[in-house]
């Protein structure tokens, strides 16, 4: 699919109020075929991801201690995380370190998938997760670990106000880019 139609279709999904204010923009490069083109999202004009740049306003993370020392980033612990810990160390660990250790584990957990979901960006990969958007429903796309299928979510349409007041609190373990489009987003009700 051509970038034009591809960019008509997910324009066309955008819910009503960010209908303008955010855009899908690409740029290639037709006689340097050494170098990919871009592909970024601006919203009121302004580039707020951009495929491949580091510099744009959204944090990116280098490596897995920044996410594990980020105050932004809340783990919320359950009961069984806490009882397979306390299973691992046999009982040998006093109760308040649990808590600890389980934090510990999920976050470099997270750590990894923001990782993995980071390095993913490119412009190839914006036009197959585009596809691949407009091809899967979009419980799909909320649930994913994809940054730009969560990104795609959230300014869609078909997700409701209820729906996004629901996710509070699996946005906090989520990239600061798709943090920021779910704030967008809640500002819109």
């Amino acid at each position: 699919m051509s970038w034009s139609k591809l960019k008509q279709q997910l324009e066309s999904f955008l819910c009503p109020a960010l209908n303008g204010r955010v855009e899908y923009r690409s740029t290639s490069y037709r006689y340097l075929p050494d170098k990919a083109g871009i592909c970024y999202i601006a919203v009121d004009k302004k580039n707020v991801l951009n495929m491949t740049d580091k510099t744009t306003l959204i944090r990116w993370y280098q490596t897995d201690l920044e996410i594990k020392n980020d105050p932004d980033i809340q783990v919320p612990i359950i009961d069984e995380e806490i009882e397979a810990v306390r299973k691992d160390t046999k009982g040998l660990v006093p109760e308040d370190r649990l808590k600890v250790i389980a934090r510990s584990r999920k976050i470099s957990e997270i750590a990894k998938e923001l990782l993995s979901a980071q390095t993913s960006l490119s412009k190839s990969n914006f036009v197959v997760v585009a596809n691949k958007f407009l091809s899967m429903s979009i419980e799909e796309s909320i649930e994913s670990h994809d940054i730009l299928l969560n990104i795609l979510a959230l300014v869609d349409r078909r997700v409701g106000k209820k729906r996004i007041l629901n996710m509070s609190e699996k946005m906090k373990v989520k990239h600061p880019i798709v943090q920021y489009f779910y704030e967008l987003r809640l500002s819109t009700f």
